[in-house]
């Protein structure tokens, strides 16, 4: 989970139209114009998990529970984008969690794999301040990706593996980077760059890859957060 940005993009005000409208019919929020703006705003991938491999449903989801409120089911600030794995998860249950289109989740949290395939492999989600926000939400990550239920724990199974997947595929490609002669790092540099920008899938992990290996990688980290 990073921080996303809630642009006054065409789309997202479109999407305030679009809620505007749906309050006054009292028709819901599950508009047109409100799933094109978020899936804009959240780069295509649940906001919660990061992934964006495979997901066959995303799901629109109200950070603050409305439980009938009118005011918050449509409010455009309270509206996210996740999958249906993470909307289950979550639903009512996690309550308050870290706003990450007003806060640096990835700084409050540390993102980190431990172990190697097939040996003790494991992720930890570990809170940095205490806020009962930021436990909530390392409660909901680790739900999210371990899950708690038979069908979840197989859910979470597939999101581990596409994160196994790209974290690899990013240590490589760092690997090539300090490989590289000067006149080929260009390139790498850029390709890293948007590994760890918003629009990429398990960007919190990769940027705490970087993080934790700051000495080594200082160059690099100016991209971590844009």
């Amino acid at each position: 989970m990073i921080r996303y940005h809630r642009n006054d993009t065409d789309k997202a005000r479109k999407a305030v139209a679009a809620l505007k409208k749906a309050k006054a019919s009292n028709s819901g929020c599950n508009t047109p114009e409100v799933n094109a703006a978020l899936a804009e705003m959240f780069h295509g991938k649940c906001y919660i998990c990061e992934n964006k491999e495979g997901i066959s449903s995303f799901q629109i989801e109200h950070l603050n529970p409305h439980r009938g409120d009118t005011e918050l089911m449509y409010d455009w600030n309270n509206l996210f984008w996740s999958c249906a794995h993470c909307n289950n998860i979550k639903n009512a249950k996690y309550e308050p969690i870290l706003d990450c289109t007003q806060v640096d989740v990835d700084r409050k949290i540390a993102f980190r794999k431990e172990g190697y395939f097939g040996r003790n492999e494991k992720y930890r989600f570990i809170a940095l301040e205490e806020s009962d926000e930021i436990k909530n939400t390392v409660a909901l990550l680790q739900e999210a990706y371990y899950g708690s239920t038979p069908q979840k724990i197989l859910e979470a199974t597939n999101i581990r593996r596409s994160l196994r997947r790209n974290l690899s595929d990013f240590k490589n490609l760092v690997r090539e980077y300090e490989e590289a002669e000067d006149y080929d790092k260009e390139d790498i540099r850029c390709a890293i760059r948007r590994e760890v920008g918003q629009g990429a899938a398990f960007a919190a992990f990769k940027r705490w890859l970087l993080w934790d290996n700051q000495e080594k990688y200082q160059e690099l980290l100016q991209f971590c957060g844009l």
